[in-house]
């Protein structure tokens, strides 16, 4: 019986990943690069097959590939129906793709369907979801940069914001990164820039556009991940509400967020800016680490810290910028504060 194959776009093909498991038939390597969040990788080649496979089609021809990739794949074909009839479950239903929606996903259709699996390709592949994805980011909405000091409990204030009712995108928690040297403690592997922005797009997916998001501030990187050009723009250009509490307030929350860590961890963050530190802090700041005494460190950190942003901040147009003086340490109580001045710069807007 032959088995038709039915293709779906990318918007169809998103809104089934709903309700519908996706696998990604893609070489391991080409899925941790960058893959549709929840996709499930069923490769139909490995790295070093699929290389093969090229080497072949390149220096003789076609068929002589198809032929290779037929004895690749067919003692393997057994156990990938058998995992993508476990990922379909009691629906039997999938939905695959590959880089270009081409001979790898409709192989593995074939496959599935054969298997009793209901499946749906997504129409030019992974590559046309990206140039879905990179559209989306570039388009217009609106949005809000929560910004302050560094140890201004901005992650726990959107947290808040949040729980009442406001639409938050968690960059941070995106990039798996917090944002400085010291951003990678205690956080799992970062994920690629690429993989950044497919999460980024299936978090404002979530969102309306018509209605305000707020967003942490940020610089063009998050640790390793690069912030989407599109999106930092936007980011660039949006209003910012910043809490500038003093140092005296925001030591409790940074002594209990980074005292948790060995002495020999937060001295190889504090040496990634020793450079901007400067010798004499940065030999300061280390030996306070050293006797724990990690009030002084935090103290010496934030004079760097503390400067970089104020200066940052200076670059933006007078009238973008909202300054919370003095706050509280209470990330509800600052939410809060945020939300109310986030209605009157609205109210303001459409002249209410």
């Amino acid at each position: 019986m032959r088995i038709q194959e039915v293709r779906s776009g990318v918007k169809e093909f998103i809104a089934l990943s709903a309700s519908t498991p996706v696998v990604d038939v893609r070489t391991p390597s080409e899925f941790n690069k960058g893959h549709i969040p929840g996709a499930v990788n069923i490769a139909l080649f490995s790295d070093d097959e699929r290389s093969r496979v090229g080497t072949v089609y390149k220096q003789q021809d076609q068929l002589s590939a198809i032929k290779l990739g037929l004895d690749i794949a067919g003692p393997k074909m057994s156990d990938m129906l058998s995992r993508a009839l476990k990922v379909a479950g009691k629906k039997k239903k999938l939905l695959l793709y590959c880089w270009r929606g081409g001979s790898r996903s409709a192989s593995m259709a074939w496959l599935f369907s054969n298997g009793g699996i209901d499946c749906s390709v997504l129409e030019g592949g992974y590559k046309a979801y990206r140039n879905y994805v990179l559209a989306e980011l570039a388009r217009p909405g609106r949005m809000i940069v929560l910004g302050g000091l560094t140890g201004s409990g901005k992650t726990a204030i959107l947290e808040e914001l949040s729980l009442l009712g406001e639409q938050v995108i968690d960059l941070e928690g995106l990039a798996c990164h917090k944002g400085s040297a010291f951003g990678a403690l205690g956080q799992p592997a970062q994920p690629s820039s690429e993989h950044f922005e497919n999460l980024l797009f299936e978090a404002l997916g979530k969102t309306c556009r018509e209605q305000r998001t707020f967003v942490e501030d940020e610089s063009h990187n998050i640790g390793s991940v690069n912030i989407n050009h599109g999106f930092f723009e936007k980011m660039s250009s949006s209003k910012v509400i910043a809490l500038m509490p003093d140092i005296k307030t925001r030591l409790p929350r940074l002594k209990e967020e980074y005292g948790v860590y060995p002495p020999d961890q937060l001295i190889r963050s504090v040496k990634k800016i020793s450079a901007r530190l400067g010798g004499v802090n940065t030999a300061n700041a280390i030996e306070a680490i050293r006797s724990n005494n990690l009030d002084r460190a935090i103290e010496i950190v934030l004079v760097y810290y503390d400067k970089t942003y104020r200066f940052g901040l200076a670059q933006r147009q007078e009238e973008q910028v909202f300054l919370i003086e003095n706050p509280s340490d209470d990330p509800y109580e600052n939410a809060l504060r945020v939300k109310m001045l986030a209605d009157e710069m609205d109210d303001r807007a459409t002249g209410a």
